[in-house]
């Protein structure tokens, strides 16, 4: 049994003997350890590492609901949160809404990641050398990144996090398991002109410095001296880095299960909605020989399982925690967090599928002699179809202005280029985009899908989305340097 079930076990038996049996529990234990190496001006400025374990405790007891957490651990801490949640409780609106515990219920088997323990029975592929990796390692991955950027300013991070989390309940269900990731997120700047390069993994060998670097510096090279293009719809190649933020906001607004109860959502199950090339599946047991990016149940104890959200371009499900599974009249899909009661449950870990092996051309051999142009591999054959549009690398700053038919604004960053007859023409000043994100994956607006999904981590760790490059009929650019 891990330090954490113990812990959990513990905070459930105080609960009964401070309220008694009618009392309905559930705790979750997280131990959390992420450690973070900073570099800027090409050199590193910031080592941390912090290592803390939360518990958090909710609570129904005489038909009213109440909830809450402490990072003190000893005796004295989980009896003062028992003691608080327990009298929150008492003074708490009746929540008739309640939607019950998680029976004892087994997790899921992911292919290829055999057992680890008598209550999570499986290890997901964890890398132990992950979790357990040093300054040292990170420093020597943004050694090799600096070196090939080749004299280029550089900036970014490097990342390692490590989670072992357990969860009980007054019905008899525990479960417990960890979890590692690494990621690396890095900048190449050279005239003004910045590069980026990315990569996600549950390995931390997997992440190569030198790689990520060259690729940066590729596409800061290429970017200076940007022309300036005059607003207007453009068909578009959007390099993974630029897919991940449609994928995170289908997650956020899209495929919530709260938004889509309250009709929020674009999202119309058994609705033809995609073109039929997209298929959209949330994988948080890992797939491909790719280790789980979190553990295998969530924050209620729900067993976690593939779960497709698009199918051949047909919204198949949206997310749902227990409330809201239990106002849509059907089952959680294993998407609860400590958030998800305000904000809804949502994917974290979404792959859009690249395409079937075989449907698409080979990349064209680079020159030897030749600079590295801008367009990231797999982006590459997808281009080499575009009569007159832009490559577009990463987007960010994206606000919504409205989620029903969730039309998105933002910028793009880290490179944009024209593209005419298939070849790259020339570099282009970033520009502002309003754009409709399902109707740009609309029946017909899909003109080609990349043949690779790459790992790419989001803003907050346990969080990565898997993107090919796309190559979409038409984006709707709203304003340039000039205005």
């Amino acid at each position: 049994m891990s330090v954490e079930l113990d812990l959990a076990g513990r905070v459930v038996e105080l609960v009964r003997s401070a309220a008694g049996p009618a009392a309905r529990t559930e705790v979750m234990v997280e131990h959390n350890a992420e450690a973070l190496t900073r570099f800027a001006n090409s050199a590193i400025h910031q080592n941390v590492a912090d290592a803390t374990t939360v518990v958090r405790l909710r609570l129904h007891l005489d038909g009213r609901s109440s909830a809450g957490s402490t990072t003190i651990t000893g005796p004295d801490g989980l009896r003062a949160l028992v003691d608080r949640t327990i009298a929150a409780a008492r003074v708490s609106p009746a929540d008739p809404t309640w939607p019950g515990l998680t029976e004892p219920t087994p997790l899921h088997v992911s292919a290829g990641h055999p057992g680890s323990g008598i209550h999570s029975g499986l290890d997901f592929g964890f890398d132990e050398a992950t979790a357990r990796s040093d300054p040292g390692e990170r420093a020597a991955r943004v050694r090799d990144f600096v070196r090939a950027a080749g004299g280029l300013e550089t900036a970014g991070f490097c990342r390692t996090v490590y989670v072992s989390a357990a969860f009980a309940n007054s019905a008899g269900h525990a479960v417990e398991g960890r979890t590692a990731e690494a990621a690396m997120d890095g900048i190449a700047r050279v005239d003004g002109s910045d590069g980026v390069a990315r990569l996600a993994s549950g390995r931390l060998a997997d992440i190569d410095g030198a790689v990520l670097g060259a690729r940066a510096a590729a596409k800061a090279r290429a970017a200076r001296g940007p022309v300036e293009l005059p607003p207007g719809r453009y068909e578009v190649v959007l390099e993974p880095e630029a897919v991940a933020d449609l994928l995170g906001n289908f997650a956020f607004f899209g495929f919530n299960g709260k938004l889509f109860n309250q009709r929020q959502s674009f999202a119309e199950i058994g609705a033809e909605q995609f073109d039929p090339s997209v298929t959209i599946v949330d994988d948080p047991l890992g797939s491909r020989g790719e280790p789980a990016p979190g553990v295998p149940f969530d924050g209620e104890g729900t067993p976690r399982a593939t779960l497709v959200l698009v199918r051949d371009g047909v919204t198949k499900a949206v997310t749902h925690d227990r409330r809201s599974a239990a106002e849509a009249g059907t089952e959680s899909t294993g998407h609860a967090w400590d958030g998800s009661r305000s904000w809804g449950p949502m994917a974290t870990s979404m792959r859009l599928e690249a395409a079937p092996a075989g449907t698409e051309s080979p990349p064209a051999e680079p020159s030897p002699t030749a600079e590295p142009g801008p367009t990231a591999e797999s982006a590459r054959p997808l281009v080499e179809h575009v009569e007159r549009g832009l490559l577009i690398t990463d987007f960010w700053y994206t606000r919504v202005l409205d989620p029903k038919s969730l039309v998105i604004t933002g910028l793009t960053r880290n490179g944009v280029w024209l593209v005419e007859d298939g070849e790259v023409t020339s570099a282009v000043s970033n520009m502002r985009f309003t754009q409709s994100y399902p109707q740009a994956l609309g029946i017909g607006m899909v003109r080609g899908i990349g043949a690779e999904s790459i790992l790419l981590p989001d803003r907050w760790s346990g969080v990565r989305f898997a993107a090919p490059a796309l190559h979409l009929a038409s984006w709707n650019l709203t304003g340039n340097a000039s205005g």
